[in-house]
């Protein structure tokens, strides 16, 4: 036997492992190794499509806290709604909520397969891609209603094969993570449906002006033809096409058993029934004190989702404000009649704007939301003219004739009549003529004049109404709030209080006489005088308040000192101004609301008020996220789980003293003497305590009243956006006065007659109205007029010489002789009133 060569042997490692045996034998067998390279092409694509499409996929976990867009309602004090703020008209729904007819409509129309499938319709896919490969244009999609739930909340709106295989990935992953009726209540609350109604239940409103559980079969199949392109079946325009996809949808629901061939057959007779576009349906007064909440939402909450949960236009606020409807319409009737009771007899002022003539006027002018102020005048446009008429149409596409007869008016500044400078594209405001409009229309003019009325509650600061000119929808600046205006004599009050506060009393006597102040070597002297001119000598400080005395009021200003004097106005939250003289004759700027919050705070004794517009806020599931009061932050009792047996807790009051307390009483009892006997005498007849101050301002530019009762306090003021002479006659009390005079006949109605609540320690003491001296042996009578008044005093500051009764009337009956002899003496005068009474303004 040969022995092998030990250098050419050759030897092989063995495992005798039975598991390493069958992998060995496995691995040399050609079937085996193609598997295996299957397997790690298919992993290699499972990660280059999570690493493509899912790597990046929002989590479907937020559908389950999902929260749509809701819009913010706003409501009056007594809850009725007067305004809504959305960029997407939508009103959420439980699942439960929506009829299982109008489900079915939807599943009939869009995803007939839905409660079977796994979230994507293989079929349905197949066909749209041999679709889209044999024809060009836009693809044609088979998205089944999880995968539009997937589009609309969690993914773009792109069209692209990216994005529908994202699309399916997320309908895997929201069929595994929620059931196939939330699945459902997502989608028919968020859809888009046309008329910018998302979700189903407000296309209910915008199409039939129906809740959901109040449609027919053939409006529920309407509007389940909507999801895929809403305009293409707009009743206005493609009424035709629509009919035939609604009838379409009502075959496929006969198609899965949904109804029986009888309802088919009354389905398809039956009309679209939709009703014409239309705007949210709220009353359109209180323009100027729904922007001003809306202002102060969005600095609050913020204006859009990305700002936080509780935003102005998606967080589906329930905000309760301070508005009072039926004061406001008083208001803006008030100060609307005044505004064109001035402009009466000044000529047309021209159209309100000019718009291009189309065939779409309707909609342009509609969009162009523009108001008249009256109820019964409309916005018209001017569609063409002929020698005898012009032709007008409304928003609402109508169209009427407004005769040449019905425009005569001569037309502002330029001469001519109003007819003849009438063109076609102006727009105009008309008005009806004779008993329910059945006498044409007559052309109307807006006034040039503006102005601004606030109205307020004196014990909580709260506002309950707020006009800023003739109507918001023609001018969005609010006067009540935004017009930095100087209010003339309406500062005095504040002026007397600071004077008040450093000892004098309603019964210091006061020279109205010449006053003049050293300015500069460049200035020289400034010297004052009254608005009418004249003197009237040694005077109360009342009688000085009452009859509007500017010498009097810089003299007791420059006694107290002018650093006293702005520093009571800024307290009393009116104004920062420097120390001049001119600033207790009413020079500094101020607005309407500060003016009269700060009447308010007078009758509030001197305790400070917030103005508020907004009551309180509540989140779309009504838990109270803010209160304008506080009341819970302060008292820490909101929230106690059980009753701990003691008395029930009370709001602490808010604000702290800006004014003393006597001080502000005095000073509101001397403002009653100027509705008695002063320059608001107009309102005397109301019948009721009532205070108050009017105001001009040098020009005259601008013509203020502010007061009220206990209950309600009211300032307004009427001159023109850029300030020019309102005219010579313009005062106060003959075109302010009587607005607050208008408004007040029928606010204050049904209110209790109540005094205004005196300041504890205060001292009421008879004296002589014309003296200042105190009185024994006789008592105030009814006369406003009567020599004797009773009159608020500090303790200790009462005056302490007495006058007997006999030299009252003695003075009284020589100061009536002297009057009409001097009357007598000259030819009678309309001024006459005006210098005896020393100026009514």
């Amino acid at each position: 036997m040969d022995q092998a060569q030990p250098g050419n042997a050759r030897f092989r490692l063995r495992r005798d492992g039975p598991l390493a045996q069958l992998v060995a034998r496995l691995a040399q067998r050609r079937w085996i190794r193609w598997l295996a390279a299957l397997a790690g092409l298919m992993a290699a694509a499972y990660l280059t499509i999570w690493l493509v499409f899912a790597r990046d996929l929002p989590s479907v976990d937020m559908l389950r806290s999902y929260e749509p867009p809701l819009p913010t309602m706003i409501r009056a004090v007594d809850g009725t709604p007067v305004h809504s703020f959305a960029r997407e008209r939508r009103v959420q729904l439980a699942y439960e909520e929506y009829p299982q007819l109008l489900v079915q409509a939807y599943i009939s129309a869009e995803d007939r397969t839905f409660f079977s499938h796994g979230g994507v319709d293989y079929p349905g896919i197949i066909s749209a891609l041999f679709t889209n490969l044999t024809r060009s244009g836009r693809p044609v999609g088979a998205s089944t209603i999880t995968q539009q739930v997937a589009k609309n909340l969690l993914l773009s709106g792109e069209l692209s094969y990216r994005r529908k295989i994202r699309e399916a990935i997320l309908a895997y992953r929201i069929e595994a993570a929620l059931t196939k009726e939330q699945i459902l209540e997502l989608y028919l609350n968020q859809i888009f449906l046309g008329r910018n109604a998302y979700g189903v239940q407000a296309a209910a409103r915008a199409y039939f002006d129906k809740d959901v559980g109040q449609l027919t079969l053939p409006e529920m199949a309407y509007l389940a033809i909507l999801p895929k392109a809403p305009s293409n079946y707009s009743p206005e325009r493609h009424a035709d096409r629509a009919l035939e996809r609604r009838n379409w949808v009502l075959g496929q629901m006969r198609r899965n058993g949904y109804i029986d061939e009888r309802a088919l057959a009354a389905a398809r007779a039956a009309p679209l029934g939709t009703i014409p576009r239309q705007g949210a349906r709220f009353d359109a007064n209180a323009g100027y004190f729904i922007e001003d909440v809306r202002r102060a939402l969005i600095e609050r909450f913020g204006e859009d989702a990305g700002a936080g949960p509780h935003s102005l236009y998606a967080g589906g606020l329930w905000v309760r404000t301070s508005l009072d409807p039926r004061l406001q319409q008083l208001a803006e009737g008030a100060l609307r009649d005044a505004l064109v009771r001035y402009d009466r007899g000044r000529g047309w002022r021209g159209p309100i704007r000019r718009l291009e003539l189309g065939g779409d006027w309707a909609q342009r002018l509609a969009a162009a939301n523009l108001g008249a102020g009256y109820p019964d005048w409309r916005v018209a446009l001017v569609l063409d003219t002929s020698a005898a008429a012009a032709r007008i149409g409304f928003p609402s596409g109508e169209e009427a004739t407004l005769p040449a007869a019905a425009a005569q008016m001569p037309v502002a500044g330029a001469g001519g009549t109003a007819f003849a400078r009438l063109r076609a594209g102006d727009v105009i405001v008309v008005a009806p003529e004779g008993a329910g409009g059945n006498g044409g229309w007559s052309l109307r003019s807006i006034p040039a004049i503006s102005g601004g009325m606030v109205v307020q509650d004196p014990r909580s600061g709260r506002v309950l109404a707020m006009q800023g000119g003739f109507d918001s929808r023609l001018r969005s600046f609010n006067n009540a709030t935004q017009a930095q205006r100087q209010p003339g004599s309406t500062i005095k009050p504040f002026v007397y209080a600071a004077a008040l506060d450093q000892g004098m009393t309603p019964a210091t006597v006061l020279i109205d006489g010449p006053f003049c102040v050293y300015q500069s070597a460049l200035l020289g002297q400034k010297c004052f005088r009254n608005f009418t001119g004249g003197y009237a000598g040694p005077r109360t400080m009342r009688w000085g308040i009452e009859q509007s005395r500017n010498l009097m009021t810089v003299r007791a200003a420059s006694q107290t000192g002018m650093a006293n004097v702005v520093r009571t106005i800024s307290r009393m939250g009116i104004g920062t101004y420097q120390p001049y003289l001119s600033i207790a004759l009413g020079a500094g700027d101020t607005t309407v609301l500060q003016m009269t919050n700060a009447f308010s705070q007078l009758v509030a004794l001197g305790r400070e008020l917030k103005p508020t517009i907004i009551d309180y806020v509540q989140d779309r599931r009504g838990k109270v996220i803010w209160r304008s009061d506080g009341r819970c932050a302060a008292m820490r009792s909101c929230n106690a789980r059980d009753w701990d047996g003691r008395p029930m807790p009370r709001p602490p009051l808010r604000g702290r003293q800006v004014m003393d307390p006597m001080t502000a009483y005095q000073m509101v009892h001397i403002l009653e003497g100027v509705v008695e006997r002063g320059t608001a005498q107009v309102l005397r007849d109301l019948g009721r305590p009532l205070m108050g101050k009017t105001g001009t301002t040098t020009g005259p530019t601008n013509v203020w009243f502010v007061g009220g009762s206990p209950d309600l306090i009211a300032g307004l003021y009427l001159g023109y956006d850029q300030p020019r002479s309102l005219g010579g006659y313009a005062q106060g009390g003959t075109l302010a006065a009587p607005v607050f005079r208008q408004f007040a006949r029928e606010a204050m109605k049904d209110m209790p007659v109540v005094p205004f609540r005196a300041a504890p320690g205060i001292r009421m003491v008879r004296i002589d109205r014309r003296s200042g001296q105190r009185v024994f042996g006789t008592w105030p009578g009814n006369d406003p007029r009567a020599a004797v008044i009773w009159e608020a005093f500090k303790p200790e500051s009462e005056p302490r010489r007495s006058v007997r009764r006999a030299d009252i009337l003695a003075q009284a009956r020589a100061e009536a002789e002297a009057a009409a002899a001097a009357l007598n003496a000259r030819p009678r005068r309309d001024s006459d009133f005006l210098e005896r009474e020393g100026g009514i303004y």
